[in-house]
């Protein structure tokens, strides 16, 4: 006996039928419509083999999103926990990720050399991933910025990137490292700037055109007393997220022999959890300390 979805498919002359099985339906393809020709107008955007996939993504125009939100200037805590909590999201739903990295608006994740996932389609990984992150980021918001209303939806864009081999690869996170330690001296420095000596951000950026990173440093010290090395290494070293197994205590209702009533026991079990670190990882410790991450079998 066919179901209705057989009779409708079959009036509509849709070219399949799914007749119902114990309760199941069951898709078969019977004919190609005259339609599906435009199947070919489909790019193919399979990633090559063996190179580790690499989609990071970006703020859109999180300068003017930052400024309407009240972020606190240079760093905000809440702003930089909320990334993270979107991207460890974003680790727990695709867990072919072997590691991400993130600062200010940015996160890149890394997808394993031999994932198969969504058959190496770029477009699917950058998608799922942008996607995944935006609405978190919506619907975490108020657990971060519970005084501040989300005035509009952010946007993210995202992009795919291929790295052939290990050293390719940390070569990369290394540079995004860098990146936010360039950008966060400059930062701080400018806002000590701003906020406490006065200037207005051309006059900021006028007196910080052409000085290195020494020049900087002694700003803070001698100016504002601050020594950039005692900053939070979250501002410096931006955010690492690995899998990691740890112990999680939890208690259970159990019922013993010969007992009436049911006993609470904490029991200890072994979790794997995407966990958070603060970071150097241009050097080798980093990798030595995590040699899980680059295996082949992992």
């Amino acid at each position: 006996m066919l179901c209705w979805r057989t009779a409708s498919a079959i009036s509509a002359g849709s070219g399949w039928w799914a007749p119902c099985v114990r309760g199941r339906r069951r898709f078969l393809s019977m004919a190609k419509s005259k339609f599906e020709y435009v199947r070919d107008f489909e790019a193919d955007d399979t990633c090559l083999p063996n190179c580790w996939i690499v989609v990071r993504l970006d703020g859109r125009n999180f300068h003017r999103f930052s400024e309407q939100h009240e972020f606190k200037k240079p760093n905000d805590d809440r702003a930089l926990q909320l990334m993270t909590r979107c991207a460890q999201t974003v680790m727990q739903e695709l867990e072919d990720i072997a590691i991400a990295y993130g600062q200010s608006d940015e996160y890149s994740f890394v997808f394993k050399k031999k994932s198969r996932w969504f058959k190496r389609r770029a477009s699917k990984f950058m998608t799922h991933v942008v996607s995944q992150f935006a609405s978190s980021y919506v619907f975490y918001w108020k657990d971060y910025f519970k005084d501040q209303q989300l005035l509009y939806p952010p946007g993210f864009d995202g992009r795919i990137v291929l790295y052939p081999s290990n050293q390719n690869l940390k070569d990369y996170l290394s540079w995004r490292q860098a990146d936010c330690h360039i950008n966060n001296l400059y930062n701080t420095v400018f806002w000590m700037l701003v906020q406490r000596s006065g200037l207005t951000p051309v006059q900021a950026q006028d007196r910080l055109q052409g000085t290195l990173a020494g020049d900087k440093n002694e700003i803070l010290f001698s100016e504002f007393n601050i020594n950039y090395n005692n900053e939070p290494l979250m501002y410096r070293k931006g955010t690492v997220l690995i899998w990691q197994k740890i112990n999680e205590v939890v208690t259970k209702k159990i019922k013993l022999p010969k007992e009436a009533e049911e006993k609470e026991v904490e029991v200890t079990r072994a979790k794997t959890k995407v966990v958070p670190l603060h970071c150097d990882i241009i050097g080798d410790q980093f990798w030595e300390e995590y040699p899980e991450i680059l295996a082949e079998d992992s």
